[in-house]
C-alpha cells in the first residue's frame, strides 16, 4: 500500500478543503481517505509513504475537448495539413499527450480528427499506446473523425481554403452528406474504436463557412447521427454556436454542446430541460489569436468572443451542466488549466469550476470511477501549491501527478 500525505485535500463535491490530507493507494485505486495529523507509518515492509509537504491534493482534472493529434511542436497552420502524414502526427501527439498529463489532466476526450489520415483513427491508436504503458498520457476517450457536411466548419478543405480537388476527405474520414452517408460515417468510427461521436452542427469562427451560428446539418441528418450512435451505446458531442442550431441539436438528442458561444435564454432553457451538457471552451475568447486571419474570420471573432465571455455564466446560473474543455491546441497543450482560470474570471466560483473539471467531466463521459477522492475510485490524483478554492490559478502550476496509482511527475 502507498500513502500520500499532504497539507490538505479538496472534497470537490462539497467544495471544502480537508486538512491535513492523507490518501491510501493500493494498485490503481484509492482505498482510504484520512485526515491523520501524525505522519503515517508503513504497516508492513512493502508499504511506503510519499510526503508531499504543503501541496493540496485534487482528483485528476478532465478536459472534455482536446485534439492531441493537432498542434504542438513543429506544426504550422499553412503547411501541416498537406505536409504532415499520419506517422508524423502520431509522433507529435506523443509530446502533446505527455504535456497534458503533466499539467494535471488525467482524462480527456479527443474530440474528433479533421485531418487527412487515410481513414485511420489516430486517436484510438494513441489511446491504446497510452493504455499499454508504451507512452505517457491521459486516459483518452476518442471520437475518431469528426463528422461534418461538405464545406462544413470541420471540413479541413474549408478551414485551409483549399482549391477543389486538394485534400478532399472521404466519408470514412468524416465528410458526409445526407442520411445514408452520415449513418455510414458513424458506423465506420464505431467499427474502428471510437467511444463517442463528434459532429459539426453549426458554423465556427476559424473557417470561411458562413455565419458562425448557422446550422450545418439538417434536422433529419442530426436525428440519423444520434440514432446510429445511441443504438450502439455512444454519446454525441456537437460543435454548435448558434442558439437555433443548439435547439435543433438538443431536439435531435445530442448529448453535449461544444462551445455554445451564441446561446440565448431560450436555448439555455432547452438544454436545462433535456439535461444537455455544455463544454464551454470560454478561454478561447482570451487566447485565440486571429490577428493574421482573414477579415471575415476577424469579424466573426469580434462578434462572438464578447458573447462567449458571458454565455457560460448565464448557462451555469440557469442550471446547465458545464464541463471544462479547452479545444487545445487553440489553448496550447499543457496550458489546459487556463480554462479553469477563465471560468472563474467569467463569474463561476472556484468550487463550481473544480466540479466542472472533475465530477461533471466524469458525468459527460458516463463513468463513476473517477472525478473525486474517495475509496474505490481510480487513483488519479494531482497536487497543487495552494488552495484552489481560494486561488484557482494554482491549477496552472501542478507539482504532483499520479494516474492509476503510478507517479508521473513530482
Amino acid at each position: 500500500m502507498l500513502t500520500l500525505k499532504a497539507a490538505g485535500l479538496v472534497d470537490v463535491e462539497a467544495g471544502e478543503l480537508i486538512t491535513p490530507g492523507v490518501l491510501q493507494i493500493e494498485g490503481d485505486r484509492i482505498v482510504g481517505v484520512g485526515t491523520s495529523t501524525s505522519s503515517p507509518s508503513p504497516a508492513s515492509p512493502d508499504d511506503s509513504v510519499i510526503d508531499l509537504g504543503d501541496l493540496i491534493l485534487l482528483p485528476g482534472l478532465m478536459d472534455m475537448e482536446v485534439n492531441l493529434l493537432m498542434g504542438g511542436r513543429g506544426e504550422t497552420i499553412e503547411y501541416s495539413p498537406i505536409r504532415d502524414d499520419p506517422p508524423l502526427r502520431m509522433l507529435r501527439a506523443v509530446g502533446n499527450a505527455r504535456r497534458t498529463l503533466r499539467a494535471g489532466f488525467t482524462t480527456v476526450r479527443n474530440l474528433g480528427l479533421f485531418v487527412k489520415t487515410g481513414g485511420y483513427l489516430l486517436d484510438v491508436a494513441l489511446m491504446k499506446a497510452i493504455d499499454a504503458g508504451w507512452i505517457d498520457g491521459p486516459r483518452i476517450v476518442p471520437a475518431g473523425h469528426a463528422i461534418t457536411p461538405t464545406g462544413g466548419h470541420l471540413d479541413p478543405t474549408t478551414i485551409s481554403g483549399m482549391m477543389p480537388g486538394v485534400l478532399e476527405m472521404t466519408v470514412e474520414e468524416g465528410v458526409a452528406d445526407g442520411v445514408d452517408q452520415v449513418r455510414k460515417a458513424v458506423r465506420y468510427q464505431v467499427k474502428h474504436g471510437a467511444q463517442l461521436i463528434k459532429i459539426c452542427a453549426s458554423g465556427g469562427v476559424m473557417s470561411d463557412s458562413g455565419a458562425a451560428g448557422a446550422q450545418h446539418y439538417s434536422d433529419e441528418e442530426l436525428r440519423a447521427i444520434v440514432d446510429e450512435a445511441h443504438r450502439r451505446g455512444l454519446r454525441v458531442a456537437a460543435h454548435t454556436h448558434g442558439a437555433e442550431a443548439v435547439q435543433s441539436a438538443v431536439a435531435a438528442g445530442i448529448d453535449c454542446i461544444e462551445h455554445g458561444f451564441l446561446i440565448d435564454d431560450e436555448a439555455i432553457a432547452v438544454m436545462v430541460k433535456a439535461g444537455t451538457f455544455l463544454v464551454s471552451t470560454t478561454a478561447l475568447a482570451d487566447y485565440l489569436d486571429v490577428s493574421k486571419a482573414a477579415p471575415s474570420v476577424q469579424a466573426k471573432a469580434a462578434e462572438m468572443f464578447p458573447r462567449a465571455r458571458t454565455a457560460v455564466k448565464a448557462a451555469a446560473d440557469a442550471g446547465v451542466k458545464v464541463a471544462v474543455g479547452t479545444d487545445a491546441p487553440a489553448i496550447p497543450h499543457g496550458k489546459n488549466a487556463n480554462e479553469l482560470v477563465a471560468l472563474v474570471s467569467r463569474g463561476l466560483t472556484p468550487a463550481q469550476t473544480l466540479r466542472a473539471a472533475t465530477v461533471t467531466g466524469a458525468e459527460v463521459i458516463g463513468v463513476s470511477d473517477r472525478g473525486r477522492l474517495a475509496p474505490g475510485l481510480l487513483a488519479d490524483i494531482i497536487g497543487v501549491p495552494g488552495n484552489p478554492l481560494t486561488d484557482i490559478s494554482v491549477t496552472q502550476n501542478v507539482k504532483f501527478v499520479m494516474k492509476g496509482g503510478k507517479v508521473f511527475d513530482r
